[in-house]
């Protein structure tokens, strides 16, 4: 009974370590750390060895992901292997040996073996499960540093990481309006963007290429002489330093605190030591799954043991409460820290935590405090049924396995921040100079209960002008830019009022419908709002019943007092279409996602109204197009238009469709 208790909890950590690597190799989100990763793979490696058993799939006997993509697939001239690791310094010094060593970072993003003949880029494979790849020779070619053509004219064959920069990664993140289709690293969207079908988001991503390796072709003896070389052909490589046993402990711990200070814009998990004679190097062939000639350095993370004080449940100004542990104070990489973020309820849930639990905590990547380990596991912490902020009921969602806790007040305080800063941002009203920031120390000092209060802050000069950042001249500049905005349109300001789906280009079709009267507007009912293009029961049951709740038409009275209403300019070229039916009339497109090709998404729905189509802010099935560069993006739109059968396309194939119909 004994032993097939111990079975079955190997089995079970075979299963959840398994899906945690799919979750990792297929640019998915990550529902497990580093960290945790490590931890529990080292015990199943224990746990292996103790029993004798290694069921089918264990990561123990595994490298990288089994591909599953439509991507061609091909198998590997020679196995590209993993590497051994260690977190002791003094063990690779021991290893290292006599011999002369090569260390470098280890990046971390997606493995890819690059070909050349005569000169030219001819093919690449992601190293897959280390077997068979798969083929993204297209995508590799818009690789934002890599050489399609090279001096070196024979066979030339290398390996490399394809990562995407911490600072584009930020860049990209802050292009996607929809929170939940944001990327959680870079590793993940590097992944999934060498590995798109359509190359044309693999250039958008800016994925760069770090070569490591020379495997055929070229010059040098030395594995320091065959990166050089590469750098004579134009490559980028991963950095290195020629290292010996004396020398290895003090380089270590520079490449160390480089990588804690900051110092990299690329994302790294550790070194990599090889040893420099390649003729050496291959006399000690390899095992199953390892070669014997390279070890990987994992960072020992510093770790402390304390004790739970609380679970603090924060709510953010998107309505989701997270989780925060706050423990007794413990010093990490030299500063003292004392709490963490749980970052959701199902890893709450997987923890175990409660009040008054033993936890190892440490920083992820010597940065971000994390908690690595439960040791008590009590369990007693439950999600709060009520809002900390407001009190309002609270939900929990699921979505794809991830539970999160909302909520269900669409009036909490906690959201008012977005709602000003939806209010006064480029496409509603246009009022500059008043960022998230300045709008969060107005909510603070009391200037700011309602939308209005935007158009009344000359009222607090006195105290505005003595504000942190702020004088005269940035008061009356504010001032200035508040009172440009009172010359409104009514679909800016539909837009601005926060209504649920009602975007730029619902707002427009409804105030086109209605002569952008705004009494018309505010006071349409069900049965005329779903004459409108582009209106479905859905939206028009959300609008009837966000203005028959008598405070949002208050607060919609006291606004309107405040501005003048303008006629939209109607668009000066669709009189250039003269009698010819319009390509795209009849057509309901959705815009989610990044744009590269218009400079907003307002000039993409100009474009597209122009040509006779209409643009809705919700999938339904009255849809034809979702317009997403991102085909892969595990957004809601694109998840419900795959599940209406809606054709996903991006810009170069809007306008082929454009200009073919």
């Amino acid at each position: 009974m004994v032993i097939n208790n111990t079975l079955e909890k190997q089995g079970g950590l075979t299963e959840r370590l398994k899906e945690a690597a799919r979750a990792y190799y297929d640019g998915n989100a990550e529902i497990m750390g580093n960290l945790e990763y490590d931890r529990l793979y080292d015990e199943l490696v224990a746990m292996e060895q103790a029993s004798g058993v290694v069921f089918a799939g264990s990561p123990t006997q595994r490298v990288g992901y089994e591909v599953s993509s439509e991507l061609v697939k091909q198998t590997h001239p020679a196995p590209m292997l993993s590497l051994n690791k260690t977190k002791d310094a003094g063990e690779l010094v021991a290893w290292l040996g006599e011999q002369a060593g090569l260390l470098s970072y280890k990046l971390d993003g997606l493995t890819v073996a690059l070909t050349y003949e005569g000169g030219e880029l001819v093919g690449a494979v992601t190293r897959g499960n280390g077997v068979v790849g798969e083929v993204v020779t297209a995508g590799a070619r818009t690789f934002a540093n890599l050489p399609l053509k090279i001096p070196y004219a024979g066979r030339l064959v290398l390996r490399g990481e394809a990562v995407i920069r911490y600072s584009d990664f930020e860049a990209i993140n802050r292009e996607i309006e929809d929170v939940g289709a944001k990327y959680k690293n870079p590793r993940n969207l590097a992944s999934g963007s060498v590995r798109q079908l359509d190359s044309a988001v693999t250039s958008r991503r800016r994925v760069r290429f770090y070569a490591f390796a020379l495997v055929e072709g070229g010059g040098g003896e030395s594995r320091k002489d065959k990166m050089d070389f590469l750098r004579t052909q134009g490559f980028e490589a991963v950095r290195s330093e020629l290292v010996a046993a004396a020398t290895l402990g003090d380089a270590i711990a520079r490449f160390s605190q480089e990588a804690a200070a900051g110092g990299l814009d690329l994302p790294v998990d550790g070194l990599v030591l090889e040893y420099d004679d390649t003729e050496y190097s291959a006399s000690l062939g390899a095992t199953a799954k390892y070669p014997r000639d390279a070890m990987a350095f994992k960072w020992e993370d510093e770790e402390a043991e304390t004790g739970l004080v609380e679970i603090e449940w924060s709510a953010s100004r998107t309505g989701l409460i997270n989780p925060i542990a706050v423990f007794e104070p413990v010093e990490l990489e030299g500063t003292t820290v004392s709490r963490a973020s749980v970052h959701n309820v199902s890893i709450l849930e997987e923890l175990a935590l409660g009040k008054g639990d033993r936890i190892k905590v440490y920083k992820a990547n010597m940065i971000i405090p994390q908690i690595s380990e439960n040791l008590t596991r009590s369990g007693t912490e439950r999600p709060p049924s009520a809002c900390p902020v407001c009190g309002a009921q609270t939900e929990i969602n699921d979505a794809d396995g991830i539970k999160t806790l909302h909520c269900t007040n669409g009036n909490c305080p906690a959201k008012r921040l977005k709602a000003f800063t939806h209010f006064v941002s480029r496409t509603c009203m246009n009022i500059e100079g008043l960022s998230e920031q300045t709008l969060e120390k107005f909510i603070a000092a009391g200037f700011l209960h309602e939308l209005a209060d935007v158009f009344r802050l000359s009222q607090h000069q006195d105290v505005i002008v003595d504000m942190e950042g702020f004088g005269y001249k940035s008061y009356e500049n504010l001032i200035a830019a508040i009172d440009k905005a009172r010359a409104t349109t009514a679909d800016r300001l539909l837009v601005a009022l926060g209504i649920p789906e009602i975007g730029t280009a619902t707002a427009k079709a409804i105030a086109r419908s209605f002569g952008n009267d705004w009494d018309r507007i505010e006071s349409a009912d069900l049965d005329t709002l779903t004459g409108v293009p582009g209106v479905g029961g859905t939206i028009a049951d959300l609008y009837t019943a966000w203005f028959a709740d008598p405070a949002n038409r208050a607060a919609v009275s006291n606004v309107v007092s405040e501005v003048r209403f303008a006629d939209p300019p109607a668009p000066s070229h669709l009189s250039s279409i003269g009698d010819e039916p319009l390509p795209l009339a009849g057509l309901a497109f959705v815009i989610t996602g990044s744009l590269e090709g218009y400079k907003s998404r307002e000039q993409l729905v100009d474009r597209i109204e122009s040509l006779g189509g209409r643009v809705s802010s919700s999938v339904s099935p009255k849809t034809d197009y979702l317009i997403n560069n991102d085909a892969s993006s595990p957004s809601s739109k694109n998840k419900k238009a795959r599940a209406l059968g809606i054709a996903v396309i991006t810009e170069p194939e809007f306008e082929a469709l454009a200009t073919q119909l």
